[in-house]
């Protein structure tokens, strides 16, 4: 494939800066940057569509060090952070809320790769470090016909770099850190690529980081574990490239990754056992970053990728690639349910406290198997480029949720064991899902004239999943070995349009469709439902794929002869099917309800400039409206009919804000004359957003009913809260010296000390506990990274 001229000057500098990054304040062109989001190497301002992309360089200089802490120099790409692991990406707005770990059959809307391999999990999306990553391409608008099912609404790449044939390197890196009346932290990581021969080479990637603690857990006896959600991160790569001639490449690789946290960056706001208006029990009321537990949470997240990508240049204008890739993903949640079970057994059973304090672990386990196989032919015949493929992907994933309350059978003498939970085990349930996917793609790329270049794409893809559902426990109805299967078929065209004004002005437009495969409910906690949420929610077994439709145009322009970029996207998208999460009610189960219409629209713009030698500046910008277009609606047996969880025209799509803004800016000066110094800030501006599409409803207030059977009397019979999420603002500040071979930096990362409200986390609707996910406290700390 010819490569354009263009990208052996992008090379050549970036080589050039890689190897001595004071070099970057002696021109004041801004960078430019060489992508692959069409399958074929090209400039990130000749894709005709909206896609953001941060180097190596650009990562290391904001301090970046993984998919949460880049996406805040990104706009219109939002991460709803979870802990450590457990990212919930989505794009352009485009959500139906926060996926909960009960809800395995739940597909992501946003595809996760590492250069060529699938990673994205619906909550569990790797948590992977960027530790020697080449860029992180952002493609933004839906890209189902190269990536298929989950990427509904866009895809994140890692590139990470390949062996290098010609010269022995690597870096190290240490860095430490301390979070404001929190703990401290700190990592060490480091590369190493080594030639094996003039045709084989050797890239290894290593680290291990340790997470510090910011949330306080108030214990039962009135005393405070300081610090709760601290862990640690640990991992690596391993490459080789062989290349026995100069049309053949072959790279096996593995990744692995460790994740260990001691619990979750939650803070209380109410708690059934532990709050202000009990006159019984003890009197607790929350400050920031603290939270109630009876017992240790913990997250164990240990994470394999095996793969091998193959390139075969058949001649000068055509190459055949292959990606192999196997994953296997296991994954341990441990949470402290103790208020959701003593909300059921003292405030609806009225057992006394002896039972309705006991202690209850939840345990989530979910293994996961995925075998994939891209097979593809790529080219170039004169005017025209094209890729065409085929695709294979099979998914194992069992997931298993046991709810042991040790003592509860001796202290009540009701029998709890049952066909499949033992004793104590009041919720049990394991479902094992199998899924196969096939599809067909390929992408025409035709030059109509010098300026003018238009696009034809399309996937064809047919799947089919099954599994065997097992419920038992006095909260379940029994099912034991339940079957359930759905299936589904359909193409997924793009077209798109690329016009050239001139050699600095690019206009594009395009219709592109994405979609997200459909699964099976689960059934109702029948046992734990009233009659009418019994027939509200029950009967619903399985919901439909999501598509959606994008219309887009954009420009991308190149300013003061290559000392600016400005990137324009104007949007909207049209959802069908849409996969609502729905709280239902009393159950405490959740269905996935689809929604018949639902949009997106809106704005997005890049501008990027270095106007003198030593400074640059960039500011990210989006604009977003996502609602729902149509009511979803219930009609109980006296004929009232109801909206069912807030999914009522007109209301918001959550977890995304409607404004975006991210700016960074850079200033390099001489330090010693032989060090090279730089300042960079960067600000993040995200407005409100509401966790649930329901959240919305009563005005956004939340009602909690208090158990006057726990702790009472009470001082008052319901707890009032607000659902939306506020917005907030970010400041980091980096300051660094570089020579040669060395860079060092004092950073500080929420300069401010901004309490940010990630996203809602409740127990039961509210009424056993009300609270959120925050962000991390000001950091202040020191890293140095030595390369050779």
């Amino acid at each position: 494939m010819n490569i354009p001229s263009v990208f052996t000057r992008s090379a050549l500098s970036l080589a050039i800066l890689g190897s001595a990054p004071w070099a970057l304040s002696q021109t004041n062109v801004v960078e430019e940057v060489v992508v692959t989001a069409r399958k074929q190497s090209e400039t990130l301002q000749d894709v005709p569509f909206s896609i953001a992309a941060m180097t190596e360089g650009k990562l290391t200089q904001s301090g970046a060090t993984d998919l949460e802490s880049m996406a805040t120099n990104v706009a219109g790409i939002s991460i709803q952070n979870l802990g450590p692991g457990q990212s919930q990406v989505s794009i352009r707005g485009i959500s139906a809320g926060q996926i909960v770990r009960d809800q395995p059959g739940v597909k992501e809307q946003v595809g996760v790769y590492v250069d060529e391999s699938v990673i994205s999990m619906s909550l569990f999306t790797p948590d992977l470090d960027f530790y020697d990553i080449n860029r992180v391409e952002v493609l933004r608008g839906p890209q189902g016909t190269l990536f298929g099912s989950g990427s509904l609404s866009g895809t994140v790449r890692y590139i990470t770099n390949q062996p290098d044939f010609v010269e022995t390197s690597g870096s190290v890196q240490l860095a430490a850190e301390t979070v404001d009346e929190g703990s401290e932290g700190g990592s060490v990581k480091g590369h190493l690529n080594i030639p094996l021969s003039q045709t084989a080479a050797v890239r290894m990637v290593a680290y291990a980081q340790q997470y510090p603690g910011y949330i306080d857990a108030i214990q039962p006896d009135g005393s405070v574990k300081d610090d709760v959600n601290e862990g640690t991160r640990s991992g690596g790569r391993i490459a080789l490239a062989f290349q026995p001639n100069d049309r053949v490449s072959i790279v096996p690789r593995v990744i692995f990754q460790s994740i260990d946290m001691d619990g979750f960056n939650r803070e209380d706001d109410y708690n059934a056992l532990a709050n202000p208006y009990t006159t019984t029990r003890p009197n607790v009321s929350f400050g920031d970053y603290e939270q109630y537990t009876q017992l240790e949470e913990s997250f164990e997240d240990d994470f394999l990728l095996v793969d091998l990508t193959a390139n075969i240049d058949i001649n000068d204008a055509m190459t055949l690639t292959s990606v192999t890739s196997y994953t296997d993903r296991e994954v341990l949640v441990v949470r402290d349910a103790s208020a959701l079970n003593g909300s059921i057994l003292g405030g609806s059973s009225g057992e006394p406290e002896a039972v309705y304090t006991l202690d209850a672990p939840l345990y989530d386990r979910t293994d996961a198997t995925v075998i994939t196989q891209e097979l593809r032919l790529s080219g170039v015949n004169g005017p025209l480029q094209w890729v065409a493929g085929v695709f294979y992907s099979e998914v194992e994933r069992e997931y298993s949720q046991v709810l042991d309350v040790a003592g509860y059978t001796a202290l009540t003498g009701n029998p709890s064991a049952g066909v499949r939970a033992g004793e104590d085990e009041l919720y049990f349930s394991e479902v094992p899902y199998e899924l196969e996917q096939y599809a067909v793609f390929g992408e025409l790329s035709y030059d109509l004239s010098e300026r003018t270049m238009v696009v034809l794409g399309a996937r064809f893809f047919d799947y089919e999943e099954t599994r065997k559902l097992t419920f038992d426990g006095i909260y379940n109805t029994t099912v034991i070995d339940q079957p359930g299967e759905v299936s589904s078929d359909g193409v997924s065209p793009r077209i798109m349009l690329r016009h050239d004004i001139n050699d600095d002005i690019m206009l594009n437009a395009q219709v592109s469709q994405g979609f997200r495969l459909g699964g099976i409910n689960d059934p109702l906690n029948v046992p734990l439902c009233t009659p009418a949420d019994a027939a509200t929610f029950g009967g619903r077994d399985a919901f439909d794929d999501e598509t959606l439709t994008n219309y887009e145009i954009g420009s991308k322009m190149t300013l003061f002869g290559g000392a600016g970029v400005l990137n324009a996207s104007l949007f909207y998208s049209d959802i069908e099917d849409l996969q609502a999460t729905v709280n239902a009610g009393t159950c405490s189960s959740r269905i996935v309800y689809n929604v018949p219409e639902a949009h997106s629209q809106g704005l997005e713009v890049e501008l990027t400039v270095r106007p003198l030698s030593n400074f640059e500046f960039g500011v990210s910008a989006s604009y977003v409206r996502a609602e729902i277009d149509s009511d979803v609606t219930s009609t109980d047996a006296g004929g009232v009919t109801s909206i069912v969880g807030g999914l009522r025209e007109g209301n918001e799509l959550p977890t995304a804000p409607k404004f975006e803004l991210a700016a960074t800016a850079t200033y390099y000066f001489p330090v010693f004359d032989v060090w090279e110094g730089y300042l960079t800030a960067s600000y993040q501006n995200v407005g409100a957003r509401y966790t649930q599409i329901a959240d919305q409803e009563n005005g956004g207030q939340g009602v909690a009913t208090l158990y006057p059977s726990m702790g009472g009397p009470l001082t008052q019979p319901t707890y009032t809260y607000d659902r939306e999420q506020g917005g907030y603002q970010i400041v980091n500040l980096r300051l660094g010296a570089s020579r040669d071979e060395w860079d060092v930096a004092l950073f500080v990362r929420n300069a401010t000390n901004e309490r940010a409200e990630l996203s809602l986390d409740l127990e039961r609707g509210g009424n056993a506990r009300v609270g959120q996910h925050v962000n991390q406290p000001r950091t202040v700390g020191l890293s140095a990274r030595y390369r050779f």
